[in-house]
């Protein structure tokens, strides 16, 4: 692989051939990095959109739109409307297509109307090694992914955004709150409020990298693996506790693998890898 300033040096020359571009900008390392060199290149000719629905949460929507002033884009904020297809609610394993149908469509029909011939995505080499049928819809209708057609793997990016002083260069990866749900569960505005107030709970208590599973009247938390005693401390156990169970869940469980992607393709029945916060209660 060419030397990380090559690579850099070439998408700086594709954004500028490119001349006009929308950038699907989620406010993350990727497309913030992709953002950051598209403004340093061709200024407001480099449009930052923000796809907003329940699924994301509103302190992402805020973020982002705060990076993209600090970066001196031009920035729209959107509103997407996936919970309304009832393919996208049922939560296929192909969910994420029917999802970024969606944005992609929002993202083109803007493009088009800014009369800017490219829309970009942050999509990576380290993307291709997972399963991501959201790739799918960005192939159908033209969406370029330059760092990853310039072979930019992770650590290049982020090595890339330290390098320029982006604020989000070590920001954990995040995806979506429907990521929480196992296949096959409905996903509803309420469970992803539910979801969301409870992770909110666990960045309050100081877990910088956290997810909160969704199975019915259980949440399953991931945290990173040196967290977990911190997480079973009385105190903070007894917080925890309370306020899952004031979002609507019953039984709160720690995944005591650890946080990772991909977790929900993992057998469900993995009793010996969890423990109960509230069994001592039942």
């Amino acid at each position: 692989m060419p030397a990380l300033k090559v690579k850099i040096a070439s998408l700086q020359l594709v954004l500028r051939e490119m001349q006009q571009m929308v950038v699907c900008f989620s406010g993350g390392v990727d497309s913030g990095y992709l953002l950051a060199e598209a403004v340093a290149v061709v200024g407001e000719d480099a449009i930052a959109l923000t796809a907003v629905s329940p699924s994301l949460a509103p302190e992402e929507g805020t973020d982002a739109r705060r990076l993209a002033e600090q970066l001196g884009a031009r920035h729209v904020l959107v509103q997407t409307h996936e919970l309304d297809d009832p393919r996208y609610a049922a939560n296929p394993i192909n969910r994420c297509y029917f999802c970024k149908v969606e944005t992609y469509e929002v993202a083109t029909k803007h493009a088009r109307r800014f009369g800017i011939p490219y829309v970009l995505d942050g999509f990576n080499v380290d993307d291709r090694g997972d399963y991501r049928p959201g790739r799918k819809a960005a192939l159908e209708r033209g969406v370029r992914s330059p760092l990853d057609e310039l072979g930019f793997t992770k650590n290049d990016i982020r090595e890339a955004a330290r390098r320029i002083g982006l604020p989000v260069w070590d920001k954990p990866a995040l995806a979506c709150l429907s990521s929480r749900f196992p296949y096959g569960t409905e996903i509803t505005p309420e469970r992803l409020r539910q979801v969301w107030l409870c992770e909110r709970t666990l960045h309050a208590q100081g877990f910088k990298v956290c997810r909160v599973r969704y199975d019915d009247v259980v949440a399953r938390i991931e945290v990173e693996p040196e967290e977990i005693p911190r997480l079973l401390e009385s105190s903070l156990r007894d917080v925890v506790v309370r306020e899952f169970r004031a979002a609507g869940f019953q039984d709160v469980t720690v995944d005591l693998q650890g946080y990772r992607t991909g977790s929900l393709n993992e057998m469900k029945a993995r009793s010996a890898e969890v423990v109960s916060l509230t069994a001592s209660e039942c």
